[in-house]
């Protein structure tokens, strides 16, 4: 059964064009003792590594020939270790956080999980903004996990977190990495 928060993602991007990637999870967390979102899971197998609305590009673990297959790289901390609730949400506390990015746009934001709970499924998503207006805070914390945030982005009941308007297209549309020339 797909998370049901992939599902109504799917009701906006339609029909995966082509496979999504095959990760082996339990082999992940053995090896690096990172475990992720059940929703964040489900995309991958569904929609795999690629690009939504040829804006924001989303990783995945590692996945022969895939060049969105970095997402073990970007691991700064180690999964292991017990996580360290925030005292409070400031741009500099945010910054320096056990934060693990999963998407980027093409303006040079990004979006990351916010990993301070042991439970993946209860992890925020993070945005930072290359580009912010003046006042505008770079540092952004939404309560909602992957699948969610997408849903609340793309629909447009979530403010655009992006530099840009990204998303500001109808109809959305994903771009697997095998579906490019």
């Amino acid at each position: 059964m797909v998370h049901p928060a992939v599902t109504r993602l799917s009701a906006l991007l339609g029909a995966p064009s082509s496979e999504g990637d095959t990760v082996d999870w339990e082999e992940l967390a053995r090896t690096t003792g990172l475990r992720l979102p059940a929703d964040y899971r489900d995309f991958v197998t569904l929609y795999g590594g690629g690009e939504l609305d040829a804006y924001l590009g989303i990783s995945t673990p590692p996945v022969p020939g895939s060049p969105y297959g970095d997402l073990v790289d970007h691991l700064d901390f180690d999964p292991r270790e017990e996580p360290v609730t925030l005292a409070g949400e400031t741009p500099g506390e945010l910054e320096k956080a056990r934060l693990l990015p999963f998407a980027s746009s093409a303006n040079g934001d990004v979006a990351f999980w916010l990993c301070e709970a042991v439970d993946p499924d209860s992890w925020d998503v993070v945005v930072f903004r290359r580009q912010s207006g003046y006042g505008e805070e770079r540092w952004l914390r939404f309560d909602s996990g992957f699948a969610e945030f997408l849903v609340a982005t793309l629909s447009g009941t979530l403010p655009n977190p992006f530099s840009d308007g990204g998303f500001a297209d109808l109809p959305h549309s994903y771009r697997h990495w095998r579906q490019w020339p």
